[in-house]
């Protein structure tokens, strides 16, 4: 039983925690300008980062505000972006 708990623990469970850790890592460094995507697929730029949101411009003189869990780097800046 503790056989098959380590073998889940190292297939899915810490996998798991790398992505959400690398995640975290990219919107940390999303600053003013980046172009991110929303989990509802709007496409964006960055205009204003504040504590636990972001004003994304979607198009001229429209902006959104959205939490910061649910932005992601869009996927032309993400090919871009230097491998840490």
């Amino acid at each position: 039983m503790i056989l098959i708990f380590v073998v889940m623990y190292f297939f899915m469970i810490r996998p798991q925690q790398k992505r959400q850790k690398e995640l975290q890592k990219q919107r940390d460094a999303l600053t003013k300008g980046s172009k991110v995507v929303t989990a509802g697929g709007i496409y964006g730029i960055v205009k204003e980062v504040q504590e636990s949101t972001f004003l994304i411009e979607v198009s001229k003189d429209v902006t959104l505000k959205v939490d910061k869990g649910s932005v992601y780097v869009a996927a032309e800046d993400a090919q871009q972006a230097p491998k840490a």
